[in-house]
């Protein structure tokens, strides 16, 4: 059980904690208010919303019922303003209307592969540890990456490795999976991370980090469906905001930023054509940017907390009530 690890407080150290709570306080301060942290993971993020806010109630959506229950126990002192939720963060919407809520005062996604999951070998998320091929956030779902190795055509897996992994030698590792499957189906990691020791020159090996890091975070994506789940929760979480909430989006690699990058920028453009000299009525931009590009994490968080060096930090404020 994930008990054996510790509590979720020993075993969490959120990321930008502090910055998130500054940008996510002018919506929470001083009222009741609703926030969906639609990454809920261990809590850390919430727990601290919770503490900073006394009349915040915090909605926390995981598909993981692993990181569900240890948050569980973390927010427990807080009552029934901590309302959890088993869920995917593209079942926004369906999820607050469970609970009977349309609109929300704060949004924070904390993407990516949790500390719960990275820290149980057994899950198969690290190239570190030998481990079955798993890579599933909810144990329930039904496609695995050995599934995925074992079945996709040589084509199918180096589109994957190339657009989700940004891996440049996709096709020559596909080439390698489909010729060793021949003898033996895919079923642990140790055998994988063979492998692309063996396909990834050792040029490569020696500037572009771990030979597996690339794959392994490709295969997790496709498993997982992330980036299509991400496109579908961001104009989600986006039209339940209220005005004068604010968002939050803590990106890991460089795909899920630039997704973000671009929905916030459509919705913080006007749509009155460049030629007329006033804003025509519901044309003027929905958000206001709260971030200068990406915000990173400073030396000194990513010395205490390495898994903060590749953060990358978004927010924005509904400014109109008009969705783009």
């Amino acid at each position: 059980m994930a008990d054996e690890h510790g509590s979720a407080r020993d075993r969490h150290v959120p990321v930008l904690l502090e910055r998130t709570l500054e940008l996510l306080a002018p919506a929470l301060s001083g009222r009741p208010a609703v926030v969906v942290d639609a990454t809920l993971g261990m809590g850390g993020h919430a727990e601290a919303l919770l503490s900073a806010h006394p009349e915040l109630t915090v909605v926390g959506l995981d598909r993981d019922p692993d990181a569900l229950r240890l948050a569980g126990q973390r927010l427990a002192p807080f009552g029934d303003r901590a309302r959890l939720v088993h869920a995917v963060y593209d079942e926004w919407a369906e999820a607050l209307a469970g609970l009977g809520l349309s609109q929300v005062d704060g949004a924070l996604f904390d993407l990516g592969v949790s500390s719960l999951q990275l820290d149980e070998p057994e899950r198969g998320f690290a190239y570190a540890h030998d481990a079955p091929l798993d890579m599933r956030m909810d144990p329930g779902a039904p496609r695995t990456a050995a599934e995925v190795l074992n079945t996709y055509s040589a084509a199918e897996l180096a589109r994957v490795l190339r657009v989700y992994g940004e891996e440049r030698f996709a096709g020559k590792i596909a080439a390698a999976v489909v010729r060793a499957r021949e003898k033996e189906p895919f079923e642990r990691s140790g055998r994988l991370v063979d492998l692309l020791y063996g396909a990834v020159p050792a040029a490569s090996r020696r500037t572009g980090g771990h030979p597996a890091k690339r794959t392994f975070q490709a295969l997790r994506i496709e498993v997982n469906a992330e980036l299509d789940v991400l496109a579908r929760a961001l104009p989600a979480a986006l039209d339940s905001l209220a005005v004068g909430g604010r968002m939050v989006v803590l990106s890991y690699h460089s795909l899920e930023d630039r997704m973000v990058k671009r929905v916030l920028a459509e919705r913080s453009k006007s749509r009155t054509p460049v030629d007329l000299p006033v804003e025509l009525p519901g044309h003027g931009p929905e958000l206001k940017l709260l971030t200068r590009g990406a915000e990173l994490a400073g030396e000194q968080e990513i010395e205490a907390n390495p898994r903060a060096a590749s953060v990358r930090c978004r927010a924005a404020e509904r400014i109109s009530q008009e969705p783009v």
